[in-house]
């Protein structure tokens, strides 16, 4: 296993224990934690968790070494199948597993904690499962699907939203956390991300339609 694939590994490993720790800190809250106080900061209006806090640092540091794993495997030329296996996965535990946290909430935030709808969590699951799908058939036809343009935007206003959504929508908390529920400006972060997320699986399967098709007229 090369240093690439020792760095993807890792992701895993961190969201794995990040997610199993967030569980065990609300059951024990929930059960024994009436009398804690876990501290908030930034704006009174929209105050930024102290748990959540330590998530978006969690969270910051996993997603820079999705980058940090890809330039290391280019530069080396250690790009191997595990890593192609394992990289996938490790983004889509870190973000998908972030997003199904954020639309779920926990006993110890406060009622003024942004959340994300679920229904929009469910576009964003089904969307990369969709995207999924597509590769994997255009791989047993040996055909390389590249990301688009639109997928790049999706992922890096996604990244913000939900860095956003776990800060309270900190900067932007201090003039806006009166604004009406689903209309603060992290929450606009949120709809474009989505915007881009659906766009970019239309494009992926306009493009690559010719997977669905059989032009093998041997095989007719």
């Amino acid at each position: 296993m090369n240093l690439p694939t020792k760095i993807t590994f890792s992701r895993i490993i961190l969201v794995i224990i990040l997610f199993l720790g967030l569980f065990i800190f609300d059951l024990c809250y929930q059960n024994f934690g009436s009398n804690w106080i876990i501290p908030n900061f930034g704006p009174e209006g929209a105050p930024i968790n102290l748990v959540y806090l330590i998530v978006f640092i969690v969270f910051v540091i996993a997603a820079s070494t999705d980058y940090l794993d890809g330039y290391l495997a280019r530069k080396n030329n250690e790009i191997t199948d595990l890593g192609k296996f394992l990289d996938p996965i490790a983004d889509k535990m870190l973000v998908n597993s972030t997003l199904i946290i954020l639309c779920c909430g926990f006993s110890f935030l406060n009622n003024n904690q942004l959340i994300i709808s679920p229904f929009i969590v469910i576009l964003f699951v089904v969307r990369d499962l969709v995207v999924d799908g597509v590769r994997f058939m255009a791989a047993k036809k040996n055909i390389v699907i590249a990301a688009n343009i639109f997928g790049k935007l999706k992922t890096v206003f996604q990244m913000v939203a939900i860095a956003l959504v776990l800060l309270n929508g900190f900067p932007f908390s201090y003039f806006d956390y009166n604004f009406i529920n689903g209309l603060r400006i992290a929450d606009f972060f949120v709809y474009i991300a989505l915007f881009f997320s659906i766009l970019s699986m239309i494009v992926y399967l306009y493009q690559n339609r010719k997977v669905f098709l059989n032009n093998d007229r041997n095989n007719r």
